[in-house]
């Protein structure tokens, strides 16, 4: 049961219910401390430090395990897609985007903090800096998939992604070569950066039926 700490309290209060959490506890003096219940875990909040900025994302946090990671995304997802009108997936509050066969997504907060779900068996073995066993493309498709899946950081997986296509694209199979250029595409649009040279290249690919 984390105690996270909350800059924004009205935009906490709606966030939360718009998710479908029920508020527990609500106290705004003399001091601020919220409690919300869903699905059988509560999250606490209290008041924020001065110092805390939001827009930085260091505010704090917690995992939340879970026996299925997808269904607890598409359950945010559809809410807020009721509530808002959208998936909010830029700025805060947002949910991080979730593809078949992941093991966590995060929800980070109005105030920052960020919330990870992580499915209840995930490998232990699971690599986080991109895995050994692989080389060229498939090892910068790897790491670019860790640093937007586990480290939310799509400015380096998109320099990921640029070098690998660079160094490697020549000796990559089509399969990889459209795989990172998906990727890149997908990444650069979030970051609101030009995609028109990358669809091009995926389009000019020789690509099979199958």
């Amino acid at each position: 049961m984390p105690l996270l700490s909350c800059v924004h309290p009205d935009e906490t209060l709606a966030f939360w219910r718009a998710l479908g959490f029920k508020t527990i506890y609500e106290q705004r003096k003399p001091y601020l401390y919220f409690a919300f219940r869903w699905s059988g875990f509560d999250i606490h909040y209290g008041r924020a430090s001065d110092s805390v900025d939001p827009a930085a994302e260091k505010t704090g946090g917690c995992l939340v395990m879970v026996d299925d990671v997808a269904a607890y995304h598409a359950t945010f997802v559809a809410a807020m897609r009721e509530v808002y009108g959208k998936v909010l997936a830029k700025g805060l509050p947002r949910i991080t985007r979730y593809r078949p066969g992941a093991s966590r997504f995060t929800i980070v907060d109005p105030s920052g903090n960020s919330i990870v779900f992580i499915q209840r068996d995930e490998p232990m073995e699971l690599e986080y800096g991109g895995s050994k066993k692989l080389a060229g493309l498939a090892k910068a498709l790897d790491n670019a998939r860790i640093l937007r899946e586990f480290k939310n950081d799509d400015r380096a997986a998109q320099r990921a992604l640029k070098s690998g296509l660079k160094r490697h694209g020549d000796s990559a199979s089509t399969q990889e070569k459209a795989q990172a250029l998906e990727m890149l595409i997908e990444v650069s649009m979030e970051l609101d950066d030009e995609v028109a040279e990358w669809r091009d290249q995926l389009r000019n690919l020789p690509l099979s039926d199958e």
